[in-house]
């Protein structure tokens, strides 16, 4: 992300926002391990403000339900597929 055009707290805002952080390995009827929710961060600031996204959003949240976000160190970063570039 450019964060001289959003804020890291911006992005993680709208991340909990715009789908559910709620199922584990699925988003809706998609299943698998590529529709997991998850953050990868590269610097203690960006782990600080995801963990803290995370928190906020789950205190939202009934007591049955929590947050099944992955917030993880970016080890190994691969770019997808050419026809996968710029998808918008």
């Amino acid at each position: 992300f450019d964060p001289s055009k959003v804020s890291l707290q911006s992005l993680i805002k709208t991340f909990f926002d715009e789908h559910d952080p709620t199922q584990y390995m699925q988003q809706g009827n998609d299943v698998g391990t590529q529709y997991r929710s998850a953050i990868y961060w590269t610097n203690k600031q960006q782990k600080q403000v995801a963990l803290e996204g995370s928190k906020k959003f789950g205190a939202q949240l009934p007591a049955s339900m929590q947050v099944k976000t992955e917030i993880k160190e970016l080890k190994v970063f691969y770019y997808a597929e050419e026809k996968h570039q710029q998808y918008l």
